[in-house]
């Protein structure tokens, strides 16, 4: 499940164009992977697929604002992103939701913009505009077409430097966010146990904190904190801009010299979140019951090492294949042949701090949390002693690859890309070498990797239970038997 808040879940929904993709490299792609799969045993390994380079250009400003721009003329428009390096990992003590509220105000324009301005700006004229909160950043983003580029930087600084932050509006976004929270926690089946592994999964990280946050928190949140949390994250030096498509590389220069270089850098430190999450001593089982679940559900966690850690790309692919589709190896198992469990699903967590390693059953009508434990145990015990196969890794880079150049073949999909390695990896040149690197990953490396964070190590276990099956409950009229006459 993303952890990652879309923003906007106002009356009118958002309008999207989708801009076609070049049919020829996606028909090349599935070509090679095509290959890959038809080759027999004594055939040679499956070459790697050459991912074309991003060619980025990197300029900074003096006030610190990073800039990031890649020329893209296939296509006659541009997406522009800002990263804010802030997310729910830093919501206020007590504030938990806070970074994703804020992200919805900085929708209500200010002394030269109006609410509507970036709908006019975008939607209006075919393109599209959005912004979502995850653990460890805010990112807004528009996608339009190119002479439009102009205004959208003018409308980025602007909220960048100064916001419509009253009562008025910072009440009615509050309880937008409470809407949202009451739709996606309250109103879904299991919401309650998404949101649960969060908070029970980590000690003292505040990762624990789930970033869509609480009725109550929000509801105790002030405007005067509002403005403070703008004042000390939205700044340019905690900001990066990155510009990808049809646009004049000179114009584009000057463009944000005039708008972005205006904004002043901040004399304060940007705080930063420095507490460390403690090794597990001992293995944790936490148990809700809920009126809301139909079947119950488990999750069993590890702790993760960070995104940036060189392990990352083996657990991604370790994920994959343990639970990435239909064919994979626990579905197979576990939903078609055993009938444990309605669901499974495998994750590789991880954040920019630490992660976790993900394993979330949803049970088969009668079957019981120790079925599927057990059953779960069983299939990693044997990928910890036994390994995985060469075709598993190769159909699991596959499936990797393809969502990833599928991704690169949008000039917002460039975007993300490199926004992510700039501000999440903290390493630009990680967009062009990544792909590589997971291609590299071999059986061994799969195996060695999962030993290394679930052999000895202990994990907490949340349980998801119907309210029928908590001990001294009555069921309802419904499950009562019928007394014979």
């Amino acid at each position: 499940m993303s952890r990652a808040f879309r923003s906007r879940a106002r009356g009118s929904s958002l309008r999207y164009r989708t801009f076609v993709r070049s049919a020829v490299v996606v028909i090349a792609i599935l070509s090679v992977f095509s290959c890959a799969l038809l080759r027999g045993e004594d055939s040679p390994a499956p070459k790697s697929v050459t991912v074309p380079a991003i060619d980025f250009k990197h300029s900074s400003l003096p006030n610190g604002l990073e800039v990031y721009a890649v020329e893209d003329h296939s296509a006659p428009i541009v997406a522009v992103q800002v990263w804010y390096h802030v997310g729910s990992k830093d919501d206020p003590q007590g504030r938990s939701g806070f970074a994703h509220l804020f992200e919805h105000m900085m929708f209500k324009g200010n002394e030269h913009m109006s609410p509507d301005t970036f709908d006019n700006l975008t939607e209006n004229i075919g393109g599209e505009n959005n912004a979502y909160t995850a653990d460890d950043v805010t990112v807004y983003h528009e996608t339009v077409p190119s002479n439009y580029l102009n205004p959208i930087l003018w409308a980025e600084a602007e909220r960048m430097s100064a916001l419509a932050l009253n009562d008025g509006n910072f009440a009615s976004e509050r309880d937008v966010v409470k809407e949202e929270y009451r739709q996606r926690i309250r109103a879904n089946p299991y919401g309650e146990f998404y949101h649960d592994i969060e908070k029970k999964s980590f000690a003292v990280h505040p990762y624990k904190r789930p970033g869509i946050g609480n009725i109550e928190e929000l509801d105790a949140s002030k405007l005067p904190e509002v403005k403070a949390f703008h004042s000390t994250f939205y700044r340019p030096d905690n900001a990066t801009l990155v510009v990808v498509g049809d646009f004049n590389p000179a114009e584009l220069e000057g463009w944000v010299k005039k708008y972005f270089g205006a904004i002043t850098k901040p004399s304060a430190k940007i705080p930063r979140v420095a507490v460390k999450e403690p090794p597990r001593k001992a293995d944790k089982r936490d148990t809700t019951y809920s009126p809301r679940a139909p079947l119950p559900a488990v999750a069993i966690t590890y702790l993760a090492p960070s995104l940036r850690s060189n392990d990352s790309p083996a657990l991604s692919l370790a994920a994959e294949i343990l639970a990435g589709g239909d064919s994979s190896r626990l579905y197979e198992k576990m939903v078609y042949e055993q009938q444990v469990v309605q669901s499974v699903s495998c994750d590789s967590d991880l954040r920019e701090d630490l992660g976790l390693v993900v394993f979330r059953l949803i049970l088969a009508s009668g079957k019981t949390i120790a079925d599927a434990e057990g059953s779960l145990n069983k299939e990693i015990e044997d990928v910890l002693k036994n390994g995985v196969t060469e075709e598993e890794l190769q159909k699991a880079k596959n499936r990797f690859l393809t969502g990833k150049l599928e991704e690169r073949e949008t000039v917002n999909g460039k975007a993300s890309a490199l926004g992510q390695a700039v501000v999440m990896y903290g390493d630009a040149s990680r967009v062009n070498t990544d792909l590589g690197k997971l291609q590299a990953v071999t059986t061994a490396q799969i195996k060695e990797v999962m030993n290394r964070y679930i052999t000895g190590k202990k994990k907490v276990v949340v349980e998801y239970l119907p309210e029928t099956m908590k001990p001294g409950s009555v069921p309802p009229p419904s499950q009562k038997k019928e007394a014979k006459p």
